[in-house]
């Protein structure tokens, strides 16, 4: 998979805009229709609920920031990325490691996030 730098920056992207506009936009950008999110804590189905659980997450940790930690790799429709979550001071609150599938257009259709600590 050529892409999956390109993919993972974009849905870094849609985690970290806070224009409930904009990130809607980016959720449908990169999100299959009818994807799906898990991760141990919160989980989201489709473009509406996985754009009120970035909601959630931004409310929960105002001023903080995603950003990819690593290089993404990916091959076939698999992809894999790591990401920590900065706060204002720019120290990670946490981090983790997530695997998506992604859809015949080339989206995102399901997410599985791990946390590596939290």
């Amino acid at each position: 998979m050529d892409n999956a730098h390109t993919i993972a920056e974009q849905y870094i992207a849609a985690w970290n805009e806070r224009d409930a506009a904009a990130r809607r936009a980016r959720v449908a950008g990169i999100f299959t229709l009818d994807a799906t999110y898990r991760d141990p804590m919160m989980a989201g189905e489709g473009h509406g609920g996985i754009d009120t659980m970035i909601a959630a997450a931004q409310a929960h940790f105002p001023g903080h920031v995603f950003a990819l930690h690593g290089t993404p790799q990916g091959h076939h429709d698999v992809l894999r990325f790591s990401w920590r979550l900065a706060g204002p001071d720019g120290a990670a609150v946490a981090q983790g490691t997530d695997v998506a599938h992604l859809g015949g257009d080339g989206r995102l259709a399901s997410v599985a996030g791990f946390l590596d600590n939290a």
